[in-house]
């Protein structure tokens, strides 16, 4: 993918920054240029295009239409570039890298990453294995994993690297939620997701019977999906068949929960180095 003519990614750089509310001081700092450098890199980026792309106001700097409409495609062409420069600058890693993920976030988060992954680091062979945030922080433990995600609360020190809201999940149509006790497919006693359900139910009085246990939200949702049962996620792609249910249903909110990033106990390779930093990037451009 080619840019126009004279429209430098140097110029996209400093307009990102700004357009995504670092001021021009902020900026300057940043790409070690001068305020009055990364004014006139504005100015010559709006000559460029023949469009005003940022216009002052209640919080400095605010991309015009043309300037959002901008933003988008130029976070693209600078990830595109960042790639094309790591392929051919780096040095070619070689190895194994050992990532665990429960397969809820395996299916949300990991295809978009890994696959970016392969494409800079094509010489790294990733071992992704699938099971509960308990038995992979176990793993952890013992030296059987590299880095693992991980929900919060199981005993591990680790990087946040996303944040928001669980909800509630269950069959289109379905009047479970109207039930008493209310039943319900959760993971395992030990299971964070389990808990922040129950403690909420719990302050809003309701009963609930946990009629199905799962380790994998593959299995919770088969359990909705089969009308057995009403289960909770974050927000994800449902299979067909399932809808996001909550205070029109009479449910109580669930709170947020933080996925985290932790590291198993020997010094990490340059190949898992590498790896954390695409699913730190990944997590970010998802957000």
């Amino acid at each position: 993918m080619n840019l126009p003519a004279g429209l430098d990614p140097e110029l996209l750089r400093s307009f990102v920054l700004i357009a995504e509310g670092e001021s021009v001081t902020r900026t300057a700092e940043k790409i070690g240029r001068t305020q009055s450098a990364v004014s006139m890199q504005m100015r010559r980026l709006e000559e460029i295009l023949g469009e005003e792309l940022l216009r002052r106001g209640h919080r400095g700097l605010e991309p015009t239409p043309k300037g959002a409409w901008l933003l988008e495609r130029a976070r693209t062409l600078l990830a595109l570039n960042e790639e094309i420069i790591t392929t051919f600058r780096a040095p070619a890693l070689t190895g194994q890298v050992r990532l665990g993920s429960p397969d809820d976030y395996a299916l949300q988060w990991l295809p978009g990453i890994l696959a970016h992954f392969a494409r800079t680091h094509p010489g790294i062979e990733v071992d992704v294995l699938c099971m509960s945030s308990e038995e992979l922080a176990q793993r952890l433990e013992h030296g059987h994993l590299d880095l693992a995600l991980l929900t919060e609360g199981h005993g591990r020190d680790g990087e946040e690297v996303w944040r928001g809201p669980l909800r509630w999940v269950g069959p289109q149509g379905s009047t479970l939620h109207k039930r008493d006790p209310l039943p319900l497919a959760a993971a395992h006693p030990g299971c964070t997701w389990r808990r922040a359900a129950l403690e909420a139910l719990g302050r809003e009085g309701r009963r609930v019977r946990v009629s199905y246990n799962s380790t994998t939200q593959s299995g919770c949702f088969a359990v909705a999906l089969a009308g057995l049962a009403l289960t909770i996620s974050t927000p994800t792609r449902l299979p067909p068949g399932l809808v996001w249910m909550g205070e029109a249903e009479g449910l109580p909110p669930l709170g947020e929960m933080g996925i985290l990033l932790a590291l198993g106990e020997a010094p990490l390779l340059p190949g898992g180095k590498a790896l954390v930093e695409a699913i730190r990037a990944g997590f970010a451009q998802a957000a």
